[in-house]
């Protein structure tokens, strides 16, 4: 697939079989994420690969982070909703959990070790699509929850930014739409333009 429609025909799909994903598959998916850049080559990225049983582990801390956050967690409709959480670790084969943890070196500017990882998440999806894949990255206020972070066993500075869940499709997914580049663009050739933004 030439690599503009790669780009082009990605889209998010959660709407995957249970079938595994081989090893071979996720490592080149992986290192894609590794690719990307990121300033002061701190490479601040760190990924959990989840498959098989370990899933439950984080459908369990999902849970709780979802409980924790209710007036009255034993309520049937709030049952039914720490069910659901946790078993959103369920429905796909294989979860790439991606996390940052900033350096220290005193160049470094935090955000952009976050938009390292961020550009990361952006190549493995590119890539997991260019090898036939579906996924989706899925974030909310429980990635940020500190129960994540000592799930994961990060720092103080480190954050999870967010869950790849990844399989083989079940259907082609429509067609995108994005606006055209006239709408959220403007070339500015001369001082002048300015004014008129």
């Amino acid at each position: 697939m030439e690599f503009l429609e790669i780009i082009r025909s990605r889209r998010s799909s959660g709407l995957v079989t249970d079938e595994p994903v081989s090893k071979e598959m996720l490592e080149k998916v992986l290192e894609a994420g590794t690719w990307a850049p990121n300033h002061h080559k701190t490479e601040p990225w760190k990924y959990f690969v989840l498959t098989g049983d370990s899933r439950n582990r984080l459908g369990e801390v999902l849970a709780k982070i979802s409980e924790q956050n209710m007036e009255d967690p034993s309520s049937e409709s709030n049952q039914k909703k720490i069910m659901k959480a946790k078993e959103n670790s369920l429905r796909a084969p294989v979860i790439i959990v991606a996390a940052v943890e900033p350096s220290n070196h005193e160049k470094v500017i935090v955000q952009e070790e976050f938009g390292a990882v961020y550009a990361s998440i952006q190549n493995m999806l590119l890539a997991a699509h260019a090898l036939g894949l579906g996924g989706i990255w899925r974030t909310g206020q429980s990635s940020y929850d500190p129960l994540m972070r000592e799930l994961f066993g990060l720092s103080e500075q480190g954050e999870v930014l967010g869950f790849l869940y990844l399989g083989h499709p079940r259907r082609e997914v429509p067609a995108g739409k994005r606006k055209s580049i006239e709408e959220v663009t403007r070339w500015l050739t001369k001082e002048s333009d300015f004014e008129n933004l």
